[in-house]
This record gives structure tokens, C-alpha cells and sequence, in this order.
């Protein structure tokens, strides 16, 4: 799926811990990004839309003027952020061709921003169980589903996270920082994770994800796990809704075929890390990630890759 060079993000380098927020400060001049592979994000997610839209769109019928809060900031933020791709190009003719067609059907406004850009969109809206999950366009979730998410509170979202499920300590922190988060301060943090193709949209169901860690030990080959691995990092970002208060999560996906590491300048610091940061995940860790059986394989591939 990618074009780049080198990686967009790092955040195996040692930066970001994995299974801790993390969140930093936001430059609004950077929440969004776009790269080479755009026109083929829009493309994908023109597909899932077409070919299985209740899996990757739903909304609370009362989510329409917060919707419609998210579509503005996104054409003004394109607009702000990429001013030789838009407006005027012919991506931008497009997408206001597309918006006017779609403005025409009562489509959602979630929905049509969420053709303009590469990023997943998703609203969280305060109640009385919590922030939860009301409206969201999600074509490339990671190993999850939106129909087992929506209407659902942050507890309930991050319950096979290990260490931020209901009762935890994280839970409570994620809790304090929604109702904390000011307009004018958004934020956002990385993570990462591995797979082993190129495909955005990986909407495995935790009924799935369990009968997949069954089988992991019985599925392990003896090629070359570098070859066949891809580094899936994910970009989320939150900004509150000036005038509904809701909450804007982003979530904008960066795949990397493994190999990309071995042409990188700082490749030795690079795959050191990320070895180190696989050998450091507990079990549940490991197994939430889909890695229990690959990871001596992979440790050992990167120690052999940072000390070539």
C-alpha cells in the first residue's frame, strides 16, 4: 500500500511505550495528514462504503449537527493545512462534486468528510454512562469492529486492551481526560502494532481475534518473518467540538512492509527498539496483539537486522 521511502512515524524508536497513552500537544497545522497514497485510501474506503456500508458507518440520528461540526473543520483544515492540493486541484473538484451529490440524499456529514480525508472519523459524546461511541466512520479499524463498539461507553470500548478495561486505572485517567480536553488544546499519540499483509480494513471481532490466538501456535512458518510482516502504526488525534462538545477522535493508519527498516539511516536504532519493545510485551499483551507466536522469530530477525 505504500509509497514512502521511510516510515511517516516511528513510535517503536522508543519514544512511545506500548499500552500507555502518551498523548502530546496537537499542531493543528499537521491534523491531517496526506501523502502519495491518498487517492488510494479514498478509493478503499469508497469500496467498503459500496460494498458493506453497515460495517463501516453508524450514527445516532441525533449526531447530525455535531456531524456537521466535523465536515467544516475538515474542509478548513485541507484547506489550511494543504493549500497547493486544495482547494483548486482536481482531488478537491471531486470530493465538493461528490459532497453536492451526497447533500442531495440526506447522506451523513460524517460520512462526506470522511471521503475527503485519510483518516477514520469518530465521535464520542458525554452521557450519563460516559463518553461513548455515537457516530463513526470507520473503514480501517485494527482489529476491531464497529458494530461491536457502537453506542458503547470508553470502558466497555477498551475491554481487551489489556490494563484498560473497566475498574483500571487507565479507564478512570481516559475518563478524566475526555472531560478535561479544551478546543483550543487537542492532542494526539501513536501506537503500533504488526500484521502480516498490507490490508487497511482489519475488522476482526473479538469472537475472531480469540479463535485466531487459538490457532496461532499450529500456524507459525519458517520463512523469514521480515518478509512477510508490515508495521501498522496509527495516528489518533482528539479535538472537542466547540459548539456540541462532543469529541473528534481521529484515527489516520500508516502501513510499512517490514523490510523498510533495513534501507532506513538509523535502521540499527530503529529495529533495536522495536525488538526490544516486542520482547518486553507481557502475555496478554502479546496475545492482544495476534504476536504470541511469531515474537522469538521477530526479536530475533530485528537483533539480526540492528546489528548488520
Amino acid at each position: 500500500m505504500s509509497r514512502r521511502a521511510q516510515p511517516a512515524h516511528t513510535p517503536y524508536d522508543g519514544t512511545a511505550t506500548p499500552f500507555t497513552i502518551g498523548l502530546k500537544p496537537l499542531d493543528l497545522v499537521r491534523w491531517l495528514e496526506i501523502d502519495g497514497d491518498y487517492e488510494a485510501y479514498l478509493a478503499e474506503k469508497r469500496r467498503l462504503f459500496d460494498t458493506a456500508p453497515a460495517t463501516v458507518f453508524a450514527e445516532e440520528p441525533e449526531t447530525r449537527a455535531a456531524q456537521h461540526e466535523v465536515l467544516a473543520l475538515v474542509r478548513d483544515g485541507l484547506a489550511a493545512g494543504f493549500p497547493a492540493l486544495f482547494p483548486g486541484t482536481r482531488q478537491w473538484e471531486a470530493a465538493l462534486a461528490a459532497m453536492e451529490r451526497e447533500s442531495d440524499t440526506d447522506a451523513p456529514p460524517l460520512k462526506t468528510a470522511s471521503l475527503l480525508v485519510q483518516e477514520d472519523l469518530v465521535l464520542m459524546r458525554k452521557g450519563e454512562a460516559g463518553w461513548r461511541l455515537a457516530a463513526a466512520s470507520l473503514c480501517f479499524p485494527s482489529s476491531w469492529t464497529l458494530t461491536e463498539k457502537f453506542g458503547r461507553p470508553i470502558e466497555d470500548i477498551h475491554a481487551t486492551v489489556p490494563g484498560f478495561g473497566r475498574g483500571t486505572r487507565t479507564a478512570g485517567l481516559i475518563n478524566r481526560i475526555f472531560d478535561n480536553l479544551k478546543v483550543e488544546q487537542p492532542v494526539e499519540r501513536l501506537n503500533w502494532s504488526l500484521q502480516d499483509d498490507d490490508d487497511l480494513h482489519k475488522p476482526l471481532s473479538k469472537t475472531t481475534r480469540d479463535a485466531r490466538r487459538e490457532r496461532e501456535a499450529a500456524h507459525s512458518t519458517g520463512d523469514d518473518p521480515l518478509l512477510r510482516s508490515f508495521i501498522r502504526v496509527e495516528r489518533q488525534t482528539l479535538r472537542k467540538l466547540p459548539v456540541s462538545g462532543d469529541i473528534l477522535f481521529t484515527i489516520r493508519i500508516f502501513l510499512d512492509p517490514m523490510r523498510i527498516l533495513a534501507a532506513h539511516p538509523d535502521r540499527a536504532a530503529l529495529a533495536g527498539s522495536l525488538a526490544a519493545q516486542l520482547a518486553a510485551l507481557d502475555a496478554a499483551q502479546l496475545a492482544y496483539k495476534g504476536l504470541a507466536a511469531d515474537r522469538e522469530r521477530l526479536v530475533a530477525a530485528l537483533q539480526k537486522l540492528a546489528a548488520a
